[in-house]
Order: structure tokens, then sequence, then C-alpha cells
């Protein structure tokens, strides 16, 4: 089995007695997370809330691809979701925050719903057993995977923060509730979908099928919540709104 990762971008699946010695300190990724904030830095003119947006963001994708969670990620499929989530759904409003103040803002809150079925599609597609087994063991497919999972969630998040509060708490609602789906899908299924993870769960103590159960109710709960307090914190602005206090 171990063959099947020899072009993964991770590497091959840890041991629980090595997780911690696999950092990964890959010199083009370093390189092009600094030329990201550089570039922030200089295009955006950003205040003080969007610098502390933008690196708290950062320090997530940090976590994500340089910590022993990449290599983690490769043995259990529940690790690559909580990867996912943070990627969707705590990086990429971090980092939305922070691009507010750039041009194109108004056309994304226009295009608000057509956001949410492409990122909705998106992620249903790397969580589809083939495409996620081929990204898994390719690095241009990994990395493919990973930008248009975070560009997305960032083109949808901006467009909720920009649009108007009653059309982002739908739209909240919407991802909060696939993202649900995808989970339920994943508990109640009576079999493993993931082939790679067929073995390299075992030294991590769980069996495929619990760690893709585990997976599914990490998707299930903890992943809509950012969704549910910002649509929350959405539903309290609207409800600031003079017109919506009169009524």
């Amino acid at each position: 089995m171990q063959s099947t990762f020899d072009t993964s971008y991770c590497g091959p699946p840890p041991l629980p007695d090595d997780l911690w010695g696999r950092w990964n300190f890959d010199p083009w990724l370093i390189a092009v997370m600094v030329l990201g904030a550089v570039v922030f830095a200089l295009r955006t003119q950003p205040d003080l809330r969007q610098r502390w947006s933008f690196g708290a963001g950062m320090a997530v994708l940090a976590v994500v691809f340089i910590s022993p969670l990449c290599a983690l990620t490769v043995a259990l499929f529940s690790a690559r979701v909580v990867h996912h989530v943070l990627l969707v759904a705590v990086a990429a409003p971090l980092l939305a925050l922070a691009l507010m103040r750039l041009g194109g803002v108004g056309v994304l809150a226009k295009l608000l719903m057509p956001l949410v079925l492409l990122h909705t599609a998106i992620f249903w597609l790397w969580h589809a057993p083939d495409a996620y087994m081929l990204a898994l063991t390719s690095t241009p497919v990994y990395w493919l995977m990973q930008v248009t999972l975070l560009g997305s969630a960032v083109l949808l998040w901006m467009a909720v923060f920009a649009a108007a509060p009653a059309r982002g708490i739908m739209a909240l609602l919407a991802i909060a509730i696939q993202m649900g789906l995808l989970g339920a899908l994943l508990v109640f299924s009576s079999s493993p979908f993931y082939v790679p993870h067929f073995t390299t769960t075992l030294p991590f103590g769980f069996e495929p099928l619990t760690d893709q159960q585990l997976a599914g109710l990490i998707m299930w709960v903890p992943a809509s919540l950012p969704y549910l307090v910002v649509a929350l914190l959405r539903l309290m602005a609207l409800l600031r709104e003079p017109g919506v206090r009169s009524a």
C-alpha cells in the first residue's frame, strides 16, 4: 500500500510514533505563502483588522500544510476532513475578511447563489472516492484540490460578507445543509468508500469504516458551526436594521 503514496504531496502515511517529526518545510510552499503576504501588504493597504484577519488565516494555512496534520491526512480520512474544514470554514472566511477592500466585491455579492452552487459542487467532487484517491496519489491533483476548495470558499465568503444579511444567511444555511448531508452519508454508510485508507488507519486504532464515520460526524456537526455562527451574526445585523425593528 505504501506505493500508492509514492507521489503524494504529504508523503507516505505516518505511524503514531513518527507523526510529530513529520513537519512539512517545503521551500516552495513557504515561498508562496511569504509572497502572498507581501502582495497582500503592498496591494491592499490593509487596516489593523484586516492585517489581523490575514495573519490568522495564514496561521490556519500553516497548520493545514506545514504542521504534522499534513502527514496525518494521508493516514486518516477523518484528519483529511479536519484539513478541509479548516481550509473552507476557518481560513477562507478570515482571508475573505482581509480582502474585502478589493474591487469587485459588489459583483461577487450578486453572484452569491451561483458561488454557493460552485463551492458545493467542488466540495462534493473532491470527496467522491475516485477524485479523492487521485488527489491523494498525485501532487498536481492534490494542489488542484486545495486551490479549488480554498479559492471557491474565499469567493463565497466574500460574497456572503458583501451581500445583504438575508441573502447571506440563506447562503450560509445552504452550505451548512449540504455539508451536513455529505457528513450524514459518511456516518450512516455500512462500508468504507476510500480505498487509500483501507490499511492506513489501523496503526492509529481505527477501522476504516470507523475513521470514515468519525469524518462524517466532524463534517456533520463541528464543520457547520462557523457557518451557523456567522449566520446568527448576520441575523442580528438584519434585526438591527431600522425597517425591521419598526416592523
